[in-house]
């Protein structure tokens, strides 16, 4: 439904700039594009998004923005009313007209390119800045001072689009600080971006240390945000008598063997196996529920071996069934395989 709102928003607000004009006649270099504007949920911010289409390419950049840096909005007014406002950056200015409806609403934007920028990025080691590059600076407010930071924090692979990138991401000086008092490597540029993407935080380090687990590589940190390894599965598992290296942790969530499915285990008479078989179980589909049938068949508790041989070999309760039927009983778990494996079924 906003969506379609947004969508009428532009529509209006490009016949309300064709109607009326939009504002002077701009330098060549100038970049035009749509903007759109909701409410957040954080106090003192507006939802800003700034969309452009250019030979076939469509951008679009969506956040939260600070209302101070509005100059000219005013979004309390009630009801549908023009609005005329600018957004400066180190990197250019926005100029922006259209309107707004009780607090929303959308229009045409026009980005004049502040033309030291470059020259002032390059002074410090950040060439290449094309004008798709300078408005997506400024969208993102990358400004010379950040990139000076940055620059100072040695990182390895640190480019303008890298700059970028840690703006869109949240990598900030105290986040590379935190991570490095830690012990983990924050050098490289794109381990940087992917911890910030996939939610490797100080706050998670810490967690996984407090249960039990000192670890410093990255990317064992972010295979470990993907799969869902939490510091209160390593807690569980440590209190459960298991000591976990990190391929282990990383293989169990791959395979969905979870201490809740443990715990079923637990109550089908498999408690405190080997973890290589609890992978192997779920590898080949040994359940409980597969457990319980063969109980019901007369085999209380068979090996853990010989379960994942059953189920690799196809030993199915309905098998065992069969052979019954047909008069070969009480066969041991080994005869039951062998009959598989030579063809029977």
């Amino acid at each position: 439904m906003k969506m379609q709102r947004i969508g009428t928003f532009i529509g209006l607000a490009i016949a309300i700039c064709a109607l009326h004009g939009f504002g002077p006649a701009r330098a060549a270099d100038t970049v035009t594009g749509d903007w759109t504007l909701s409410r957040s949920d954080d106090p003192g911010k507006v939802r800003f998004a700034v969309i452009r289409h250019d030979h076939g390419d469509h951008y679009q950049s969506s956040s939260d923005w600070a209302l101070n840096q509005f100059q000219g909005l005013d979004v309390s007014a009630s009801g549908r009313h023009e609005v005329h406002f600018a957004i400066s950056r180190e990197a250019g200015k926005f100029d922006c007209e259209g309107f707004l409806d009780n607090g929303e609403g959308a229009g045409l934007f026009h980005f004049s390119p502040n033309e030291q920028f470059p020259q002032q990025m390059k002074a410090i080691g950040f060439d290449g800045i094309d004008s798709e590059k300078q408005i997506s600076m400024a969208v993102e407010d990358v400004t010379v001072e950040f990139a000076k930071e940055m620059k100072a924090e040695h990182i390895e692979g640190l480019d303008t689009d890298k700059l970028i990138a840690f703006r869109i991401f949240g990598v900030t000086t105290q986040f590379i600080e935190e991570m490095r008092k830690l012990g983990v490597n924050v050098n490289d540029s794109d381990k940087l971006v992917a911890y910030r993407i996939h939610g490797v935080t100080p706050q998670f380090v810490q967690g996984l240390r407090a249960a039990g687990l000192n670890t410093n590589d990255g990317d064992k940190l972010v295979a470990f945000r993907i799969h869902g390894v939490t510091p209160e599965m390593v807690r569980t598992l440590h209190e459960a008598g298991y000591q976990p290296d990190e391929d282990k942790l990383i293989a169990m969530r791959i395979h969905g063997a979870t201490p809740e499915w443990m715990a079923e285990l637990k109550k089908a008479g498999y408690d405190h196996m080997d973890l290589d078989q609890l992978i192997a179980f779920r590898i080949h589909g040994v359940s409980p529920e597969f457990i319980e049938q063969l109980h019901g068949l007369g085999y209380s508790h068979p090996d853990p071996d010989q379960l994942i041989a059953f189920r690799i070999h196809g030993v199915t309760p309905d098998f065992i069934a069969k052979l019954r039927d047909r008069g070969m009983k009480d066969l041991t778990p080994d005869q039951l395989v062998n009959l598989r494996i030579h063809g029977i079924d």
